[in-house]
């Protein structure tokens, strides 16, 4: 069960270089990528996002280069999980094979409000959001996923076996 406060983004075709400018790909250490998370979309975002929170956005999010480094910087700025209408393709298996939880639920830029309380049920496919008091249908996790994310991605999953 994933829980946390929503930070919210309105807008369609949120591409990698919004989420992790191409200046910064030099970085690889993870923490110091989070430094600069969403700073191509939102420069105050490195201060307000507190570990659990969980970003909502519109259609399309993680558009652009296939680059790894925006699902890491996502992940490592503490956010817990990432709801959009849709991903692109390669962001979306970027995103589960380093253990970044994603969940498509369509309208949900209108339905979840910045700062409401979320929790998501990976397996049950499920997101209830506590402060409106209603439930999102999504597609359930297969095990296979579920087991990646709580291994924290591809590599670690393979590690441990």
């Amino acid at each position: 069960m994933l829980k946390g406060k929503v930070i919210k983004y309105k807008r369609d075709n949120i591409n990698t270089d919004e989420i992790i400018p191409a200046k910064f790909l030099n970085i690889s250490e993870p923490r110091k990528l989070a430094e600069h998370c969403m700073e191509g979309l939102d420069g105050e975002f490195s201060k307000k996002v507190r570990k659990g929170n969980i970003i909502v956005a519109g259609k399309n999010f993680g558009c652009g280069s296939s680059r790894e480094h925006a699902p890491v910087a996502i992940k490592a700025s503490g956010i817990s999980c990432v709801i959009a209408e849709s991903f692109a393709r390669i962001f979306f298996r970027n995103a589960i094979n380093i253990g970044l939880p994603i969940c498509e639920l369509k309208n949900a830029t209108p339905e979840i409000s910045e700062n409401d309380e979320l929790e998501i049920d990976l397996t049950k496919g499920e997101i209830k959001n506590a402060t409106k008091n209603k439930v999102f249908c999504i597609s359930p996790y297969q095990d296979f996923m579920v087991k990646l994310i709580n291994s924290g991605g591809l590599v670690n999953y393979i590690r441990k076996r």
